[in-house]
């Protein structure tokens, strides 16, 4: 749906605009406005009541608004928003809807809620109208008002002059002097007229684009009605006389009761495809374990071969391991061969040991007698 948002805007540029207006003119606007001040000071003041009640009005279309969206939306599990003001009796005919998701409307409910509501909406606009008269009825009275002093000021000053004398100078400073209430009271005429008519064409204007907002929000919600309406059928369309009220709430009756059935029946129908997946899901796991439980089996056939392979090691380990046989004899022999290789092989280290100690001192005499020989010989040399 439109938001308001977009009305508010207009009318904020439009003021914006009025603001501007009266700042160019704020010298000649101040000068008239001291000409009547008590006047022209009421007509200011029904004016700003004005604008604020037109602003009221379309800002009061934001929370319906939200209101329409947040319903149109589907919500399921979830509790119903908060109905607003405006549409407080269509919230409460869809309150006694038994399937708030997926409502359905009679044509008779669904016109008593846009009579309802287009009341309430001409109801709130019925004030912005009474101001805008109200002020252009200010505005004339102002003028009546300014014109009958005018005409009573004319008519003293005519009454007070006198040319018996003959001192034109004097006559034209007393016509000079008495003008000066007449003219005042033009003045007034004029002030009046003009901040009342100016007043009423800022508050129409404004009371124009609160009523577009209306009939904006109005429109768009009467669409949207009209898809969730349950029309009366061909027999009330071919008729042209009209179905009985007992009739008409018999076969509403039927249609929910059917719209009900149709409900359970596609309900229990996702019951038994979420049944059909569980079922194949627990298929899978079936085929899965029957699949572990070859391997397993599989596994246990090696395991028994391998054994069988065991079987004469184990036996020749166990006659080795009992005495008086030949198998236990060979092992006897082949032990006291490893002693008699492990006592060969100690001798051996234990020679090699020795042979090394007597290499490492004979090498140690030689050049002990090396080093002795080259002292010398370098001894001799030097001696020489």
């Amino acid at each position: 749906m439109t938001k308001p948002t977009i009305f508010l805007l207009r009318m904020g540029v439009f003021l914006l605009l009025v603001i501007g207006v009266c700042a160019l003119l704020s010298s000649t606007l101040y000068a008239a406005f001291f000409a009547n001040p008590m006047l022209d000071g009421l007509i200011l003041l029904i004016l700003l009541f004005g604008i604020l009640w037109n602003l009221r009005i379309v800002q009061r279309l934001m929370p319906e608004v939200r209101w329409v969206e947040t319903l149109r939306q589907p919500r399921t599990g979830l509790a119903q928003p908060q109905p607003p003001k405006l549409l407080a009796p269509m919230a409460s005919m869809l309150a006694r809807q038994r399937n708030p998701e997926r409502m359905s409307l009679s044509m008779q409910m669904t016109q008593a809620m846009l009579d309802s509501l287009s009341s309430r909406l001409d109801e709130s606009r019925e004030i912005s109208r009474y101001m805008t008269g109200l002020l252009i009825f200010l505005g004339l009275l102002g003028t009546f008002y300014g014109l009958l002093l005018t005409v009573n000021s004319i008519a003293g000053v005519i009454g007070g002059m006198s040319v018996g004398g003959g001192d034109l100078d004097a006559m034209f400073g007393q016509l000079k002097t008495g003008l000066a209430q007449p003219l005042h009271g033009m003045a007034t005429a004029f002030s009046g007229s003009m901040f009342g008519l100016a007043s009423a064409l800022i508050l129409g204007f404004l009371d124009l684009t609160a009523g577009q907002a209306q009939t904006r929000f109005f429109n768009e919600l009467e669409e949207w009605l009209a898809g969730v309406t349950r029309h009366g059928g061909a027999i009330a369309e071919s008729s042209d006389t009209p179905i009985p009220a007992y009739v008409q709430a018999l076969l509403e009756q039927t249609a929910e009761n059917l719209e009900t059935l149709q409900n359970i029946v596609s309900r229990g129908e996702e019951s038994r495809l979420r049944q059909l997946h569980v079922l194949d899901g627990l298929q899978e796991r079936l085929r899965g374990m029957t699949e572990l439980l070859q391997a397993n089996q599989k596994l246990m056939l090696r395991v028994a071969e391998g054994q069988a392979l065991l079987s004469p090691f184990l036996k020749h380990v166990g006659e080795a391991a009992t005495p008086g046989t030949g198998a236990y004899d060979n092992v006897r022999e082949g032990q006291a061969q490893f002693a008699r290789i492990e006592g060969l092989l100690a001798r051996m280290l234990e020679e090699l040991h020795t042979g090394r100690a007597q290499m490492s001192g004979e090498i140690r005499n030689d050049l002990r007698v090396l080093a002795r020989t080259i002292a010398a010989s370098t001894t001799s040399g030097q001696q020489g």
